[in-house]
């Protein structure tokens, strides 16, 4: 049998872990993919991803019903609890600058700041991704893990590929003396 105070300790201890996994990245500029992984990962557990998407509205507490109330109340609080975790997983340079900004408007701020950065990235990864050749006596394996990274960034960099066109990609870097065994693949593939 639970007690209330059990549900609390729990709820606690359930928030400080959250948080603890959310401070693992502390947003300095340079790093807002990542810190933004883990915010939006928190607060899908959370459940309060729509409050990056969605803005804030007033209401008139005199017109509108219990319902809407209520619901502006949790959407209020929720607001809150994500803004606080966003401002506190900040270095504190960025913290001054949004300690009284609400989610949505930091979230439009954000992306608009560090958008640029996102695009120069993406550019510099599929660059390089793109001029990855097999060296001569490098291992296969090495050089597919290698091509494994760029592949795993760009998927953090919300770039999507299937597996078909990754694997094109892999034989593309390969030297013509792999023509055979790429020919075979194709082959026992179909």
């Amino acid at each position: 049998m639970s007690t209330s105070g059990d549900a609390s300790t729990q709820n606690s201890a359930r928030n400080f872990s959250l948080i603890s996994i959310v401070s693992n990245v502390t947003l300095d500029s340079t790093n807002y993919n990542d810190w933004m992984c883990n915010v939006k990962m928190a607060l899908r557990y959370e459940g309060n991803v729509y409050v990056l998407e969605k803005q804030l509205v007033e209401i008139d507490e005199a017109t509108a019903t219990p319902k809407e109330i209520a619901s502006y109340k949790k959407y209020y609080d929720d607001t809150n609890n994500v803004a606080c975790i966003r401002v506190a997983t900040m270095i504190p340079e960025l913290q001054k600058f949004y300690e009284e900004n609400w989610p949505f408007e930091m979230n439009l701020d954000l992306v608009e700041k560090f958008h640029k950065r996102d695009h120069q990235e993406k550019y510099e990864v599929v660059k390089a991704f793109m001029a990855c050749k097999l060296k001569e006596g490098e291992f296969v394996c090495n050089h597919v893990q290698r091509m494994q990274r760029y592949m795993e960034r760009l998927e953090s960099l919300n770039v999507n590929f299937d597996e078909a066109l990754a694997i094109d990609m892999v034989f593309n870097s390969l030297p013509r003396c792999y023509d055979k065994f790429i020919l075979a693949y194709h082959l026992n593939k179909a």
